[in-house]
């Protein structure tokens, strides 16, 4: 049976909580972990969650880069990212526009720069090491649930307040 956790929202103190680090071997709870952002990722409609959104306050998160409608991007598999590191970020820098699932409730976007580039060193669900350079949309996912096991969320980051829009208008309704 597929468990979908509800989206912790801005507010809550999980959110705004440095994740603390798994120990690995990774035991059932993170296991159960792993699994229900998996679960939570494709009915919230998210390119990436990290565990803080689902209640829990462990360095992990998940990616999965799909198109949509809205979203004109290249596919990128799931990916499940245990305890990162960002070793290195480029000095180039993007602007583009974020949403949040912990900001769900207020449809909020916004532009926010980020790298263009960054090197993460992390876990994968089967406890082997990877370190790897992801550029463009993936690693701008990335940065947004990194900040997330960090405390920190897309509105602090914000570029300008005067960009910022609701969801329905971001979406061209």
């Amino acid at each position: 049976m597929t468990i979908i956790s509800p989206l912790s929202q801005i507010g809550h103190k999980v959110i705004r909580a440095r994740a603390a680090e798994v120990t690995l071997p990774l035991g059932d709870a993170d296991k159960q972990t792993v699994q229900d952002l998996i679960d939570t990722l494709h009915p919230a409609n998210l390119v990436g969650i990290a565990a803080p959104q689902i209640g829990r306050g462990v360095r992990i998160f998940v990616t999965e880069l799909r198109p949509t409608e809205f979203r004109k991007i290249d596919a990128d598999p799931l990916r499940v990212f245990i305890n990162p590191e960002i070793l290195e970020m480029s000095e180039e820098k993007v602007l583009g526009y974020e949403g949040c699932g912990s900001v769900a409730h207020s449809g909020l976007f916004g532009e926010v720069y980020r790298a263009h580039a960054v090197t993460v060193r992390y876990f994968d669900e089967h406890e082997v090491q990877h370190t790897r350079r992801f550029e463009g949309f993936l690693a701008r996912v990335i940065q947004h649930e990194f900040d997330h096991i960090e405390g920190t969320v897309f509105l602090d980051r914000l570029h300008t307040t005067k960009t910022v829009m609701s969801g329905s208008v971001f979406r061209g309704e």
